[in-house]
């Protein structure tokens, strides 16, 4: 890779850093493992750049720009989304056409660690590994540039660079829109998982994610003295019957099997201890892995909240925003990830994923053609503290971007050469 960065040269990594082969992969056609040993140092030295210069959601200018001249170098013809902040670039030529994702925004937490790539950018830091996730498949997409060049890439790869993937709305829908999907047979992407160690790959058929949706409640009424209640609509005990009620009677109404997870995080209601407020407002997710239980939420959740409120004589209203819909991964698609991933790493290497309840806006693309997505161990081996991600001190062993580079590769080929979607 011939990198069209200015990098800072506290960035290059020490050649010991990258992974080895790993025993019992099997070798690559196009010699995957020698490229990697030689643009290794290239990848890293990407990914520490990017983690300097964080972008936030729907502002990843920089990051779509770097990662579209990279791509460019290398013979291909990237195209930026229409606002400038995202990458389509298709690999090789054919009908059959299999797409790769990664997401390109940082979030607004500072950064909290001390390493030389630390955020240049005040209060802005890649604590969920987006970094990684884009450097990796910029990788990805570099080294099956080669086996195109040498017609040994049976398909097209299409490489989705997305922003927005830390809000609402986020940046899905948009390169949906843009044709990133058009003639896709099926979609893979991965994400960093600091519960493995770095080595390890994660999958999972079926639900992956949840759903995640925010709800706020607005409350009025008529206020008043603390010593006449009876007097007033008391704001702040309809407050409680709706955060104490609503959640356990969401339990009874749907199959406990749909995975529905009903928290409040913020809670309000007047200023003084002996006043009963005239206003009180309330939000909260709501989290999901039954596709179709999802689809049913805000009108059963929604009808809930006036019931409960009904009794206490309260004005309501209720505002119940869509997020992201849950991450259900295709029985194929993941049967041909995991196959792939134990080919790149070893059979040992790929272990079984645990469902989480966060969400993650790959969903979209599940919507609309057969996926999977698998979690990346980034944790060293043998390491005590193990940041989460979201967390400010959130950091990767950089051997995983040369083990993600390889299980993707080894997907893309699989995936084209499957032919079952």
């Amino acid at each position: 890779m011939t990198s069209a960065l200015t990098l800072p040269s506290n960035s290059s990594p020490m050649a010991s850093s990258w992974p080895e082969t790993p025993p019992g992969a099997d070798p690559l056609p196009g010699q995957l493992d020698r490229w990697l040993a030689a643009r290794g140092a290239e990848l890293v030295a990407v990914r520490r750049h990017i983690h300097a210069h964080p972008e936030l959601s729907h502002q990843e200018f920089e990051t779509a720009s770097l990662v579209a001249r990279e791509l460019a170098v290398a013979g291909l013809t990237p195209r930026l989304l229409p606002k400038g902040n995202g990458v389509i670039c298709d690999v090789g030529e054919g009908d059959r056409v299999i797409a790769l994702r990664a997401d390109l925004d940082a979030l607004p937490l500072p950064d909290g660690k001390d390493v030389p790539y630390r955020s240049t950018v005040d209060g802005v830091a890649h604590a969920c590994g987006h970094d990684v996730h884009t450097t990796i498949l910029l990788g990805t997409g570099l080294a099956l540039a080669q086996l195109a060049e040498r017609d040994e890439l049976p398909g097209r790869v299409r490489l989705l660079f997305q922003p927005g993937e830390e809000c609402i709305p986020s940046g899905a829908p948009e390169v949906i829109s843009a044709g990133g999907l058009k003639d896709v047979a099926a979609i893979y992407a991965l994400h960093c998982a600091p519960q493995l160690p770095v080595g390890l790959v994660g999958v999972r058929s079926g639900p992956f994610t949840a759903a995640a949706d925010t709800i706020e409640v607005n409350l009025r009424g008529l206020g008043g003295h603390t010593a006449r209640p009876h007097l007033t609509t008391d704001l702040v005990h309809a407050m409680g019957r709706v955060i104490v009620d609503v959640p356990s009677l969401l339990d009874r109404r749907v199959d406990a099997r749909a995975g529905v997870s009903m928290v409040w995080g913020r809670a309000h209601a007047g200023e003084a201890y002996n006043a009963i407020p005239a206003t009180a407002n309330l939000k909260g997710t709501v989290r999901i892995l039954n596709r179709e239980a999802w689809r049913e939420a805000p009108e059963l959740i929604t009808k809930l909240i006036h019931d409960v409120v009904a009794a206490t004589g309260a004005e309501v209203e209720v505002k119940y925003t869509r997020g992201v819909p849950p991450v259900i991964n295709d029985r194929m698609a993941t049967a041909v990830v995991a196959g792939a991933a134990g080919a790149a790493l070893g059979p040992d290497r790929v272990v079984e994923a645990e469902i989480s309840m966060g969400g993650e806006d790959f969903a979209f693309y599940l919507e609309q053609v057969p996926g999977a997505m698998i979690r990346l161990g980034t944790t060293p081996q043998g390491a005590e503290v193990k940041p989460d991600i979201h967390q400010s001190t959130f950091d990767v062993d950089e051997k995983a971007i040369g083990y993600g580079v390889r299980v993707m590769v080894h997907t893309a080929l699989a995936a084209l050469a499957a032919g079952t979607f």
